[in-house]
């Protein structure tokens, strides 16, 4: 019987997956397998020859090996499904059954598979070799585990090029899904799933768009009608939450126009009239209206730091950003403020934001501690799984 093809680790090799991270990379291995192999799965042994685990393989990428098991496997019908039927189970008790992240990459066990659904639609992007051979099974299986009746296929992302794989977008059957009004969390929103950014919808904020509600509604019984800025407001949800819980004023501000053209139907179907929507780059808009005064402010920008050398930058970003709207809240005022890179830890959001406290001259105190969804499952062992942090405090 023939051996397994297997990948090493060098001996000076100080790789993550020696602490349990999923990952090697190109340069951590004594000898790259023959393109023979891309797409298929291989074992991973350390220096010494002690198996790591069984992992899909690509020569092409940086990332050359993902693990998928502790041990042997093999990347079948049976597996797929044990796989999928566990991640469909898992997010059975975290409620939201019609609007859920399904599965998420290696938090799952299927790396570079990500699946949101917004009922009986599956929206799926992959971004793994391995794992695009499969794409089509892994649709019919989900399409079984859930009951839904059609998968778009949101093959995209540029990330895919990393890999070798081509881009498109295109549907399970054939026929172009069309723009729809769909109903999350009681509001009305118009997705376009084929076209929309990421999967069509922010699933991953819906709790942090009911929690903004909360502190308006909150607001509002304490006899204050608060004036509340959202700044990069994408389709307008937090602004919606915002109008419904009893703002006097709400401005939703960013630099897409077909996102604020989204946000204004959204606010006009759900009969929020007080509710406006600007095209505007943010950073700008704070310049230019320096004297205006906020009782809440939202600040949920797009992923400033794309890779680890952009951090620092990005800080900085992060930095005078929050500062612009510490500066422009009314005393009793709330931030609420996210970033969704994986590259910006925990510690470092906290210590921008009490950078700009401290210029801002202003006491801020935490109200809650803003993180991803159940449904977006962290790894211990693979910081990059967990990308959605922030908090919503009170300014005085």
């Amino acid at each position: 019987m023939s051996e397994a093809p297997f990948i090493k680790l060098k001996a000076n090799a100080k790789g993550r997956v020696l602490a349990g991270h999923p990952w090697i990379f190109a340069n951590e291995v004594e000898e790259l397998l023959a393109a023979d192999y891309d797409g298929q799965v291989v074992e991973a042994r350390d220096r010494r020859g002690r198996m790591l685990g069984s992992g899909i393989y690509n020569s092409r990428s940086q990332i050359i090996w993902r693990r998928l098991a502790a041990g042997s496997i093999s990347l079948d019908g049976g597996y797929l499904r044990t796989r999928l039927s566990d991640a469909v189970e898992r997010r059975a008790t975290a409620g939201n059954a019609s609007f859920r992240r399904l599965v998420w990459s290696e938090s799952d066990g299927l790396p570079g598979v990500v699946v949101d659904q917004f009922g009986d639609t599956l929206v799926m992007q992959v971004q793994t070799l391995a794992m695009e051979t499969h794409r089509d099974e892994i649709a019919r299986i989900l399409l079984d585990l859930t009951g839904a009746v059609e998968v778009i296929h949101r093959d995209d992302a540029s990330i895919r090029r990393l890999e070798g794989l081509d881009r498109g977008v295109s549907t399970r059957s054939g026929t172009e899904w069309e723009p729809r009004w769909m109903t999350i969390d009681g509001f009305d929103y118009w997705l376009d799933l084929m076209s929309g950014q990421k999967t069509g919808f922010y699933l991953d904020q819906r709790e942090q768009h009911a929690h903004l509600g909360k502190q308006v509604a909150a607001m509002v019984a304490a006899g204050r009608r608060p004036r509340v800025l959202d700044a990069f407001c994408n389709q307008g949800a937090f602004a919606l939450h915002a109008a419904r819980a009893g703002a006097a004023e709400v401005l939703g501000l960013d630099s897409a126009a077909d996102a604020i053209a989204q946000a204004r139907l959204n606010a006009e179907r759900n009969g929020l009239t007080h509710t406006t929507f600007e095209e505007a780059n943010v950073f700008d808009w704070f310049t230019a209206n320096r004297t205006a005064t906020w009782d809440v402010v939202v600040l949920d920008p797009p992923p400033f730091a794309k890779s680890r050398k952009a951090l620092a930058g990005a800080l900085r970003g992060y930095k005078e950003l929050n500062l612009r709207a510490l500066q422009c809240l009314a005393p009793g005022g709330i931030l609420a403020t996210y970033t969704c890179s994986h590259h910006m830890q925990d510690a470092e959001l906290r210590q921008v934001l009490a950078g700009a406290a401290a210029d801002a001259r202003r006491q801020v105190r935490v109200v809650e501690f803003c993180h991803q969804p159940a449904d977006h499952p962290v790894m211990l062992t693979m910081p990059e799984s967990e990308y959605l942090r922030g908090y919503i405090v009170r300014v005085d």
